[in-house]
């Protein structure tokens, strides 16, 4: 990413951009005061407007005791959603209503609704010039129309059934009079509805109920000769005879069976009891014998006697024998008995057998003649249902007639709507209202004042200052004799030429790099030199003898010599500039990435941290990538080499905003070395210049420091508005065949930069500690 020249920045001074309202505020207070008069006097002089209001509410106006007998009782609770307020919207504001409005109070007389009568000669010229429309071209009812719907508003009012017809008119009784006239005729109009309706209702009715009637009589008639022809008599229940006769049987023919059923079984028990000469007494019929019940007493009596007399008297003792000889008789008695009460059962078994039969053979036939009947029924009740339906229908036919003939009769015809709240004569204008557009129009003069003034001062310049970093402070000039000055260029291309001459014949040199003359060194550039005597008084230059390329320089003054000061900056010796110049050079060129060499090891890598520090410090987004296999760059700024870094993002194991750390002394941001395994990191390096694409993306200037590189392992780095920098702490050997190296690889524009000699700003960051 490239940025502009720091020189060119610029910031606004609020303070001097508001201050401009305080210098104009003469001008700004006229101006207000004009508009506020101008709007003031248009408002006064402007047309009154009256507004009134009507509500209209939608409700049921049938009463308890008006309501027809046979409708709902809750038909007088009609539903009204938000379409069919919508609907009696429109209706209210219709066509017909507003034409019937506007010929009851004449509005067509009136110069309000029809500009036609009274048309200023303006306009007349206007029509002439065909600059308008001639109003006499559009009926003159339309016109009316036209003005009405202008000035009309109906709506309903939210969540009730209440619609509101509002009105303007610069006469405040007439806004009154036309919402109420409105509204009149609204009702009038549903009544009418309401009675054509009831009218047609009567009207077709009346025939109907002669038609209905007619056809009553004639399904009823049609019914009592089907009865009669199939000889279907209604018996209870509404059945007809002869299945009530078939119930009846029925039911006789059940209980004949159980009698039947009871007598075999009894008879059955008796006969078993006889011949296995079992007991009696078991048996409910026997017990029930009157003649058995005595003779069972009297065997009691007998056995009692035999029992007595058996205390005293033997068994062959003529009073026991004659006493066991009643008991047998009375034994064979009761046996007698038994076998009468079993042949009685029998005689009733068969008795019952043959009433059986008799009643099988009755229910058969009248099975058949109820099969016969039910079919016979069929066609009877179809004719029943069509008499009992047309009856039905009559019935309800004439009720509505009867209903609907009284109210036709006393032209009662209630109407679901009513005036809630008739309209009242306004007393005041609802436009212009004075006060509003006063204070409207003096606040927008006001807003409008101060935005041009404020524009007016931003676009004259008068409130830009220069961006914090975009003026550096100036170099001090030293006089210096124009023959001991050799250009940087030119002192580093004679010492890569030495290194030519030293190194084989066969090396082949970039065309670009030549042997240059040198050249008059600009003021600017010079720099202080360390010394312990003192400096003799340079002679005036002439004026012939420039000290720069193109300006030439006026005699000077032999300027007295200052006392001998000791200087920290060591001399330049193969052209390099310090961390200023490299960070004054950076901003200018607008450089997004900034590629730093360091052949001398970890201590000449201080050069990238400075410089990212100063241009930082500039106001730009700077972030410094550690490259270096120590972490010499990263270590200084973050205090400790156990941050995450770039060999985690290579590995996969950190994003971005887990890599990128504040620097502790300043604004700039830096990606340190990292924790991760580099062997494993190098494996990805193929991704480095998607990273740096990403970084310059999201920062004017990314740093890069990458150890004692060669031009091969910085190839991956470079990109567009790329500078290469290469740190030194002294001129050696080992710089100067590192610089021919990274020239002859295909960087000719390779720059210079210690960092001795660089001193910490004099008031740095606040909140951060100062670190040189």
């Amino acid at each position: 990413m490239s940025v502009q020249s720091a020189a060119a920045d610029v910031d606004v001074d609020l303070r001097q951009l508001f201050a401009s309202l305080g210098r104009n505020w003469l001008r700004i207070l006229v101006f207000v005061l004009v508009v506020t008069g101008l709007a003031f006097v248009a408002a006064s002089f402007a047309t009154r407007h009256y507004k009134a209001q009507t509500q209209v509410e939608i409700a049921p106006r049938e009463s308890v005791y008006t309501r027809p007998a046979s409708s709902n009782p809750d038909s007088d609770k009609p539903i009204l959603d938000e379409q069919g307020v919508a609907t009696q919207v429109q209706i209210i504001s219709s066509n017909e209503i507003l034409k019937q409005v506007a010929q009851k109070l004449g509005l067509s007389r009136l110069p309000e609704f029809d500009e036609t009568i009274d048309m200023s000669s303006l306009s007349r010229v206007l029509i002439l010039l065909g600059l308008k429309n001639d109003p006499m071209d559009v009926p003159a009812d339309e016109r009316v129309l036209k003005k009405m719907r202008e000035k009309l508003n109906v709506y309903g009012v939210e969540k009730t059934r209440i619609i509101a017809i509002e009105f303007s008119s610069e006469d405040p009784k007439l806004a009154a009079a036309i919402p109420d006239a409105i509204a009149a005729a609204y009702i009038a109009g549903q009544g009418a509805a309401k009675s054509e309706s009831n009218t047609a209702a009567a009207d077709f009715l009346a025939p109907e109920i002669a038609d209905l009637s007619k056809q009553v009589r004639d399904a009823e008639a049609k019914v009592a000769a089907y009865r009669s022809q199939s000889d279907l008599l209604m018996g209870g229940n509404n059945s007809t005879l002869a299945t009530q006769q078939l119930a009846e049987l029925s039911t006789e023919l059940s209980r004949v069976r159980a009698n039947r059923a009871a007598a075999e079984g009894t008879a059955e028990s008796v006969r078993k009891a006889l011949q296995n000469g079992g007991s009696l007494d078991s048996l409910p019929e026997v017990l029930s014998s009157d003649l058995i019940q005595r003779l069972r007493e009297r065997q009691v009596e007998l056995r009692a006697n035999i029992a007595d007399l058996s205390t005293t008297l033997l068994d062959n003792h003529p009073r026991i024998r004659a006493a066991k000889s009643q008991l047998a008789d009375l034994d064979a008695q009761i046996r007698s008995e038994a076998q009468k009460i079993m042949k009685g059962l029998a005689m009733q078994a068969d008795a019952a057998k043959a009433r059986e039969s008799q009643l099988v053979a009755d229910v058969n036939t009248l099975k058949a003649a109820s099969a016969q009947a039910g079919e016979q029924q069929v066609g009877l009740d179809a004719l029943q249902r069509d008499a009992a339906a047309k009856r039905q229908q009559l019935e309800l036919y004439l009720t509505n007639y009867r209903e609907a003939a009284s109210r036709q009769d006393r032209n009662y015809i209630p109407v679901d709507a009513r005036i809630a709240s008739p309209a009242s004569v306004p007393a005041e204008p609802y436009f212009p209202k004075v006060g509003p557009i006063v204070g409207a129009a003096a606040a927008a003069s006001l807003l409008l004042a101060a935005v041009f003034t404020l524009l007016r001062e931003l676009f004259s310049g008068r409130a830009m200052r220069p961006a914090r970093g975009a003026r550096f402070e100036p170099i001090d000039e030293v006089m210096m004799p124009p023959a001991a000055y050799q250009e940087p260029s030119t002192r580093l291309e004679t010492a890569v030429a030495t290194e030519r001459a030293n190194r084989t014949a066969d090396v082949s040199w970039p065309e670009t790099v030549t042997e240059t003359p040198a050249r008059p060194r600009p003021a600017a550039e010079f720099e202080p030199v360390a010394t312990a005597e003192p400096v003799a008084e340079p002679e005036p230059l002439a004026k012939s003898e420039p000290l720069t390329k193109s300006e030439p320089v006026a005699e000077l003054e032999p300027m007295a010599v200052p006392e001998p000061v000791e200087v920290r900056r060591p001399r330049s010796v193969l052209g390099e500039i310090d961390v200023e110049k490299a960070a004054e050079k950076l901003i200018a060129s607008g450089a997004a990435r900034a590629i730093f060499v360091s052949p001398e090891g970890d201590e000449a890598a201080a050069s990238a941290v400075l410089v990212a520090r100063e241009v930082s410090d500039a106001g730009l987004r700077v972030l410094l990538l550690d490259l270096t296999a120590s972490g010499a760059a990263s270590r200084p700024m973050l205090d400790s080499g156990l941050f995450p870094g770039i060999t985690n993002l290579l590995a996969s194991q950190a994003q971005f905003s887990d890599v990128i750390h504040g620097d502790l002394y300043s604004d700039c941001h830096v990606i340190p070395v990292g924790t991760a395994d580099p062997v494993r990191a190098m494996r990805a390096a193929d991704r480095l210049p998607i990273i740096m694409q990403s970084l310059t993306t999201a920062y004017d200037l990314v740093v890069v420091e990458c150890g004692p590189a060669d031009a091969q392992g910085i190839s991956r780095l470079g990109g567009e508005a790329t500078e290469v920098f290469l740190s030194m702490l002294e001129a050696d050997d080992e710089v100067t065949q590192a610089a021919v190296k990274l020239i002859e690889s295909g960087y000719p524009d390779l720059t210079l930069v210690t960092p001795l000699g660089h001193e910490p700003p004099g008031n740095p960051v606040p909140g951060r500690r100062s670190a040189a």
